[in-house]
């Protein structure tokens, strides 16, 4: 059993060495929707190739373009067309290896170094260019995930239709076959959406993120997740479209974010067993739920009275099932605010003087709650950061969005917060207009991870993102991204795993001519430019902004446009 803790203890615990763990993926890419071309550099590209905008430089030297075409580089060919979609750590057939029980099977697990493949994975023949956003959030190119299965499975409930060369995406879901807007006004009856109180979500079986896509509009930012193809495609549909969704599934494993992370948590006919194994599901989401926040049930078995017929299931058996999921709920101290209709919504308490003191008491869980990479589940509850006034809300008030973006989070003094939006205020404008101007939203890569972990930072501030070791392969689809900021990472993965995997899984990720931003040490660089060349990428080395006697350096790479069947030669960058 464990108790509250106090201050001390909660600044030691969000301190943890994350010699292998780092805090990256959505936090670690820039979520944007550039007007890509099928050949040379796009815009995004040229933006950043171009001239900086870093003009204060010691001495106003600039780093010159060195000729290292004369020395030898190895040249990646690519990888068979079967690899089209690779996702190494989700491959339905290794994944077939694993037991069936608690959805092991769909849960990540990478292949050992020696079966890792080191080829470029190809785009797939005709590949289009992505619509720009927002035409994105409805339109998808038949031609970059043609698969039609799910316009047949969910015809009815407007998921997705098939339109000639072209998906579209009314934004239907089981839940709301009248639309994903219908359905978010009806929870912003009930939850504080409009205002910016609720910035951050997370919606567990995501199906194609209509959720995530068009709370966009109320300036709610979702983590989407789902399983590998349970059906076809359709996280990489949701990628496509341009909305943060990640491959996951709720099974023997942590979710790979902090405590205390989301505003809100939601799930409609997610299929994921709430009332099984003593209510540890419920527990997890509860640790990355943050006090005072909001948890959505909508389907099965919300209003089962009304619904067992339909939903073809035993009347006793949903009546249970509810139940269960009620008394968890109370363990947990949720408060179950509104039912409307098939939709069910508690408000988890703002602190442990609110909860309620009836048995049974909850079992705590003595374990760091944010110490998460490869760590299973239990059955127990994540303890209330600490207060002093009955009215306080653990962990710290919430704050509207975007106020939240540029208050000073708990863990930083005022002074260290404003030293850290400048330099990176200042690091963002040397990258050129141009760049910005092209990108949808943003989300920031921290690699200073390795001394300790940020990431709750982040989503303090309202952003999102997602613990990943860069010696594995990423939870997502090929193409996935239009641009990775790397600060640091090569340098901080030196001793633990190789260069080019890094760098060969950020070209798997990226989409054909996408762009990589990477600051790191010269010496790094120049070892990662050589590789970079054999992948085909064009590249430009830049000084850091404060000027050429910095050993930090800017390396911009852009990725060839090519697709599967093509024969492509060495880049002249």
């Amino acid at each position: 059993m464990a108790t509250k803790e106090n201050p001390g203890e909660l600044k030691t615990r969000r301190s943890m060495s994350l010699s292998i763990l780092v805090v990256v993926g959505l936090c670690c890419f820039f979520y944007m929707l550039g007007v890509w071309r099928r050949s040379g550099f796009d815009k995004i590209a040229l933006a950043i190739t171009r001239k900086s905008d870093c003009t204060h430089r010691v001495g106003g030297v600039a780093v010159k373009d060195t000729d290292d075409s004369d020395i030898p580089t190895n040249e990646f060919v690519p990888c068979d067309d079967k690899y089209i979609d690779y996702t190494p750590c989700h491959d339905q057939m290794r994944a077939m290896k694993f037991p069936r029980e608690n959805m092991i099977y769909r849960e990540r697990h990478c292949p050992p170094g020696k079966n890792k493949l080191h080829c470029l994975i190809p785009a797939p023949k005709g590949y289009a260019t992505p619509f720009q956003w927002p035409q994105s959030r409805d339109f998808v190119h038949y031609v970059n995930a043609p698969y039609k299965s799910l316009t047949v499975e969910k015809a009815v409930q407007n998921w997705i239709q098939y339109d000639g060369d072209v998906f579209s995406f009314p934004g239907g879901g089981t839940q709301f076959p009248q639309g994903a807007d219908t359905y978010i006004n009806q929870l912003a009856s009930v939850i504080p959406i409009e205002n910016g109180t609720v910035r951050t979500a997370l919606d567990t079986g995501c199906g194609v993120a209509s959720l995530g896509a068009y709370l966009f509009k109320k300036n709610v930012i979702t983590m989407s997740f789902a399983p590998r193809d349970s059906h076809e495609a359709q996280v990489q549909f949701a990628l496509e479209r341009g909305v943060p969704a990640v491959i996951g599934v709720l099974g023997t494993i942590k979710m790979p974010f902090p405590s205390r992370a989301f505003d809100m948590a939601h799930c409609s006919r997610c299929l994921i067993p709430w009332s099984k194994k003593g209510g540890m599901y419920m527990m997890e989401v509860d640790r990355v739920l943050r006090p005072g926040g909001y948890w959505v049930l909508s389907g099965p078995p919300i209003n089962w009275r009304n619904n067992y017929e339909s939903w073809q299931r035993p009347e006793k058996e949903l009546k249970k099932e509810q139940r269960k999921i009620e008394l968890t709920a109370l363990l947990l101290c949720w408060e179950k605010i509104r039912e409307i209709r098939e939709i069910a919504i508690w408000r988890k308490r703002t602190n442990y003087n609110s909860c309620h003191k009836n048995d049974p008491k909850p079992t705590y869980c003595v374990e760091n709650p944010d110490d998460v990479w490869y760590k299973k589940m239990e059955a127990c509850v994540t303890p209330y950061p600490e207060t002093t006034e009955p009215d306080d809300v653990a962990g710290g008030d919430w704050k509207p969005f975007p106020e939240r973006l540029n208050a000073v989070p708990s863990e930083y003094r005022v002074n260290q917060f404003l030293e850290y939006l400048l330099r990176h205020i200042r690091t963002i404008s040397c990258y050129g207009r141009g760049v910005w101007k092209l990108i949808r939203k943003l989300t920031v890569l921290l690699t200073r991870g390795a001394e300790k972990d940020t990431l709750g930072v982040i989503y303090e501030r309202g952003l999102i993102g997602i613990y990943h070791d860069w010696c594995e392969a990423f939870s997502t689809y090929p193409r996935t991204y239009d641009l990775i900021h790397a600060n640091g990472v090569f340098s901080l993965y030196n001793d633990k795993c190789k260069t080019e995997d890094i760098l060969l899984e950020m070209d798997r990720i990226l989409r054909p001519e996408g762009a990589v931003i990477i600051r790191d040490q010269v010496d790094v660089l120049n070892k990662v430019r050589k590789i970079a060349r054999g992948m085909r990428w064009n590249t430009k080395m830049e000084d850091h902004e404060d000027g050429p006697l910095v050993s930090e350096k800017v390396l911009f790479a852009v990725k060839m446009y090519w697709v599967a069947g093509e024969n492509i030669t060495a880049s002249t960058g």
